[in-house]
């Protein structure tokens, strides 16, 4: 009769074997989680999450293993990222750079308008009647302007404004369009000398000012090279989509778009704002409607990731930049 083999082996060997896999599954899987924690397709949220991490701990270890030190050391130093888009790498005929910006939790683009008398206002032409404004590319269009980004507030009741009524100050080619003279509001302007104005006044002020263009705003980043912004002004401390505009010594205009709620982009801070505008050697900044509104065009397409699926929304205000 034939001995019947024994089996025990061959069931150690199975549980092993199982708990090898088990082991090696739960293991992968806590990378892959890890991975896409601190190195994922989220990159605002990986940086965001690696500058809460605390220091030495099991988790900063592993995270750091998916970078080299440079990289590593430029999330944690907070640092702003300044490059040219590949399509526009230097000045163009227009006299109009584009570059490309990135920061712990946001990215963004930078437009520089190198000619001060290229950048003008442009008002909803049915702001007598509230009827539906223009979106920024009407607007562009219909000016045969070479690109611009959104400007002022707008009544917005609920979130769904028409764009049709400012908020605030108005004044288009020296004339007061929206407002009241004894008015005093935030007010981002240009002067007769093409000089970006941002300060608190009356609409009668911002003309004997000699102002041309102006909308409501802010607030003001930085007058005259020094930080206005303190933390802790202001109504909107979150990150968000930014719009804003600023001017060098040398009369650039310098026209800001920061995408957000997004995964490669949450949006900034206006302290976010102050260091770009300073990297730029801005002698004055100040913030414009941003939100759902932050939008910037250049030569017919849209530069930055509008949040809206739609492209820009309906606006009362925007500033253009005249096409040669």
């Amino acid at each position: 009769m034939p001995k019947r083999r024994k089996r025990g082996m061959s069931v150690i060997v199975f549980i092993l074997l199982s708990l090898i896999v088990l082991v090696g599954s739960a293991l992968f899987t806590a990378y892959s989680y890890l991975k896409e924690k601190y190195a994922g397709s989220a990159v605002a949220y990986s940086r965001e999450a690696i500058r809460n991490l605390e220091p030495g701990s099991f988790e900063e270890k592993v995270a750091k293993s998916f970078y080299t030190e440079e990289e590593w050391n430029d999330i944690l130093s907070n640092s702003i990222k300044i490059d040219p888009t590949i399509d526009n790498p230097a000045i163009d005929e227009d006299g109009i750079e584009i570059q490309h910006i990135s920061g712990p939790t946001y990215e963004g683009y930078m437009m520089l308008v190198h000619n001060p008398e290229d950048v003008y206002v442009a008002v909803n032409p049915n702001m007598d009647n509230g009827q539906q404004a223009p979106s920024l590319e009407d607007y562009v269009r219909m000016n045969n302007a070479i690109g611009g980004i959104n400007a002022g507030g707008f009544q917005d009741a609920g979130g769904h404004g028409n764009g049709g009524l400012a908020w605030g100050i108005v004044i288009h080619e020296g004339q007061l369009i929206s407002g009241r003279m004894n008015e005093y509001l935030p007010v981002i302007g240009i002067d007769s000398e093409n000089k970006l104005i941002c300060t608190d006044m009356t609409a009668q002020q911002a003309l004997e000012w000699g102002i041309k263009e102006a909308v409501t705003f802010g607030p003001t980043l930085i007058s005259d090279y020094q930080v206005k912004f303190k933390d802790g002004d202001g109504d909107y401390p979150m990150l968000n989509p930014r719009t804003g505009i600023g001017q060098r010594g040398d009369g650039t205009f310098l026209l800001l778009a920061i995408d957000g709620r997004g995964p490669s982009s949450y949006g900034a801070l206006y302290q976010d704002m102050v260091k770009i505008f300073q990297q730029y050697d801005a002698y004055m900044a100040a913030n414009l409607d941003g939100g759902n509104s932050t939008a910037m065009i250049y030569k017919g397409d849209y530069v930055n990731t509008t949040v809206s699926m739609y492209g820009s929304r309906h606006l009362p205000t925007v500033f253009l930049v005249r096409g040669n």
